[in-house]
This record gives structure tokens, sequence and C-alpha cells, in this order.
């Protein structure tokens, strides 16, 4: 027993044993190119489809990319990381901006995106170009898992070493190598969206303003006058297109055997089409319809950022950090800027619990992010009994319901604290302002406001949002009678 016991304790471990194999199976599976080139044209003909994908591409193009450096739990920012420069001028033809867009954008449309990194003399990316994903094969590789890249342009094929290629992949349940795009999941919708708007367009189009139907001629007519019944017929109403039936018999009768748009309910199956690739995609309905309320639009844009952009940001930060930041000395990782939205009672809340504990300073930092002050060190409360140790329990105070108490007494009030605020402003030694007749809630926010303002403007605006507040129920009173 103590044997098997020691042989299982000291059992290192092994490296992957079915590398090879995966190397094996997939060395003779080569890409379909083709199927990432149509890809590519049905984002070039299926308005859902680019507006999708130019929405996601976009938005993540817009969110600034951060390099921080790793201190114990800590992460500091560094300033212009080396890394921070380069993809600000990935190559002499593309702006950060257009190098997000097209990574982000290839993501979605073919599951893979493809940056080559050009090195100096000492092998440090100076410069990144991103691969077409239609033109990059995978060489895999039964040791390293993967032995390059082969870019294949025009009959040409380059190949790329690993180390010079960041590969970037969505997760695919039957692929070892590439990955699954969104548009592949939305393929039936896409081509049945593209199918009803062709039909329409047939429809409606050139020549083609009549229903498919049948001419039956009933009375009997030579050869010779059939062949020009239908030759005046095709000329004045039909087309290239045009498909419609002609019966020899009795007189001339016109049947339509075409369905109508309401009998087809074409507006209602292209709305169901638009939701269901909408859906594949990420994008809240809610953002594009135009019966969406702005309750219905502001919640599907912070969905649309939290569940769908985020998550997205979040792969590529992690790649970056893992092929890209190890050319370049330190313990750093890359990081999108937080753009996730907060519930804002919710921080409120939170500040309002750690206000009586914490320092100005560290309020200022943690919920703000603003630079220390000199006289933030202590906490707030400690403060007020430093100064004003006389002062009654602002708890004891804050407490009364605010129809309680006089509004022209808690005006005045906020006007002082106002000048009083304004007067000390940037003062290093500036004592808190003695708070009595405003209510406990809206003097906490106001206080909370100043800490977080910037300058005097700032300022002013906080005192602003805290009179509109107090004369806020006084608007919907009525003189009695």
């Amino acid at each position: 027993m103590l044997q098997r016991l020691s042989v299982l304790f000291n059992r290192r471990l092994r490296p992957a044993p079915f590398l090879a194999a995966v190397a094996q199976h997939n060395d003779f599976r080569w890409p379909n190119l083709a199927e990432a080139q149509s890809f590519s044209l049905v984002y070039q003909q299926s308005p859902w489809v680019y507006v999708a994908v130019n929405r996601i591409a976009e938005a993540a193009a817009l969110v600034p990319l951060r390099v921080r450096r790793l201190n114990g739990e800590r992460r500091v920012e560094v300033e212009r990381h080396p890394l921070e420069n380069l993809l600000d001028a990935p190559n002499p033809f593309l702006s950060r901006f257009e190098l997000i867009e097209q990574t982000i954008g290839a993501l979605e449309l073919t599951g893979s995106a493809y940056w080559f990194l050009a090195g100096d003399e000492a092998g440090v990316p100076v410069e990144i170009w991103p691969l077409r994903p239609d033109r990059v094969s995978l060489v895999p590789d039964p040791a390293r898992y993967i032995r390059g890249y082969v870019y294949e342009i025009d009959g040409q094929r380059i190949p790329l070493e690993p180390a010079e290629v960041v590969a970037f992949k969505r997760w695919h349940p039957a692929s070892d190598y590439y990955g699954l795009s969104a548009l592949e999941a939305a393929r039936l919708a896409t081509a049945t969206d593209r199918a009803m708007a062709e039909w329409n367009r047939n429809t409606f189009g050139r020549d083609n303003g009549v229903p498919a139907g049948i001419v039956q001629i009933k009375d009997p007519v030579s050869d010779a006058d059939f062949e020009r019944i239908k030759s005046e017929w095709r000329q004045s109403y039909g087309g290239p297109q045009r498909r419609t039936a002609f019966l020899r018999g009795g007189g001339i009768e016109w049947q339509n055997i075409g369905l109508s748009h309401n009998e087809l309910d074409f507006l209602k199956g292209r709305l169901a089409n638009r939701d269901e690739i909408l859906n594949v995609f990420g994008i809240p309905v809610g953002l594009v319809s135009e019966n969406s309320t702005e309750a219905n639009a502001r919640v599907a844009e912070r969905l649309f950022i939290e569940r769908t952009l985020w998550p997205k940001l979040v792969r590529l930060a992690q790649k970056i950090s893992q092929e890209l930041l190890p050319f370049w000395p330190g313990d750093c990782v890359a990081e999108f800027e937080d753009i996730r939205p907060t519930d804002q009672q919710a921080r409120l809340d939170d500040i309002r619990t750690a206000y009586p504990v914490l320092s100005i300073n560290e309020i200022r930092q943690r919920y703000y992010h603003l630079p220390p002050v000199e006289w933030g060190a202590l906490p707030v409360g400690m403060q007020a009994q430093k100064h004003n140790p006389e002062e009654e329990s602002a708890g004891e105070r804050g407490n009364e319901d605010l129809s309680s108490i006089s509004a022209k007494a808690a005006l005045d009030e906020l006007a002082r604290w106002e000048r009083f605020a304004l007067k000390r402003w940037g003062q290093p030694d500036s004592r808190p302002f003695q708070v009595r007749a405003l209510p406990q809630d809206l003097a906490f926010e106001v206080s909370a406001g100043l800490l977080a303002a910037a300058d005097a403007a700032s300022a002013r605006q906080v005192f602003h949002a805290a009179r509109e507040r107090l004369a806020a129920p006084q608007k919907d009173e009525t003189p009695a009678a």
C-alpha cells in the first residue's frame, strides 16, 4: 500500500501523448479556402450580416487597449508601453482602428484571424500585418502541434514560421485547428433571407409586375396565331424571368396560380430571418428595431456590451498577452478598458458603505480613478471629527424625510455649501462643510460628487443637480383650496 502511494505521489506529468495523432489526423485535411471566400460574399450581399458584423467590429475598435504590469495581486498601468505604440501604428497603411476592425470582422465571418509580425534585427515586432483567413492554411506538427502556416495567393505558397503569426480563433467543436464562425451557424437563415430578397426583386423588378399564371385560349386558333398571341403577351407583360403557361381551347382566360405576399406572410418571414441572424451574432434586436422604446434600446445596448462585445475583447486581449507581450521584458498583461456599464445605485451604495472607513484618496482611486490629493489621507469620518469635534452626528439629522425639512432652508444651505466649496477649491487643508438642514442621502451624494469633480465647473454641476432634486418634490404640489 505504501509503495503504491509512493508511486502515485512521485509520478511526474508527461507531455500530451495525443498530439502526434491529432497532427497526423489533420495533416491531410486542409481547409476549404473557397468556403471562407463564400462567407465574404455573404457579408457583401446580406444586409443583416453586414449590420451585425460592422456593429461588433466597429464597437470593438473603439475600446482602448492598456498594458498593465503585474505587481503581486495588483496591476499597475504602464505608460506608453511599446506594444501600445505598435498597435497605434501597426504598419504604414493601417491604423489601430482598422487593425482591430479587420481582426474582429474576420473572426465573425470565418472563425479565425491571423496577424503576421514583421521584426527588426533584434527580433522585436515593428509591424503587424493582418492576413486574409481565406488564404491561410495551418501545417500540423506531431511534436510542436503547429509546424507553421502557408499563405497562398495566386498559386504561390509562402511558408510562415509559428513565431511570426498570431492566430486568433473561436471555438469549433469539430476542428482542432480552425474556428467556427457565427455566419456558419446562421447559414440557413442567411440563405433563406437572401432567397426571399431575390424573389422579391424578381417579382417587382422590371417587366415582372404581373404575377405568374396561365393564359388559356378557348377558341381554336392556328399555330401562327398561337405564336403571335404568345409573343405579344410576353412582349407586353412578360420578361426573361416570367413563367406563363399557354393552353389552347375556346376563348382566352387568365388564371392566377401564384401566391400573394400576404399568403406567403412575406414580411413576417423576413423579420424572423433578421431576428435569427442578429441573435446568432449576439446583436439584441432592440438595437435595430424601429419599435424599440428608449428603455428597451438602453437594455439592449447593455446586453450587447456585457454579453457580446466584452467576451470578444477578452479573447483578443488574452491572445495578445500570450503571443505578443513576451517579446518585451517584464511581467505584463494586455487588457481592454472595461466598458461594461455599472449599476449606479449599487455603486453609490458601495461608496456609502466605504465612506466612513476609507480615506478620500482611497475613494478617489478606487471608484473614480483619480490621483491622490494632499488633504485626503484620513478617513472622511475622522477628518470631520478632527475639524469639528462638537458637530452633531450626521446620521441623526439625516434620517428626516425630505418633506419635513424646510425647502428654503435646505436650498440656502446648499448655496452656502457651494460658495464654501468653490472658495476653498484646491486648498490642501480645507475643513468639511457643516451640514445641518440637508438630508443625509443628498449630503452624501454631494460629497461623493465633489470627490469625483475634476474642476470647479464640475463641482457647480454637482450642486446644480442637488438643487434640482430638492426642487423636484415641490413641482407636483398644488395649493389647498
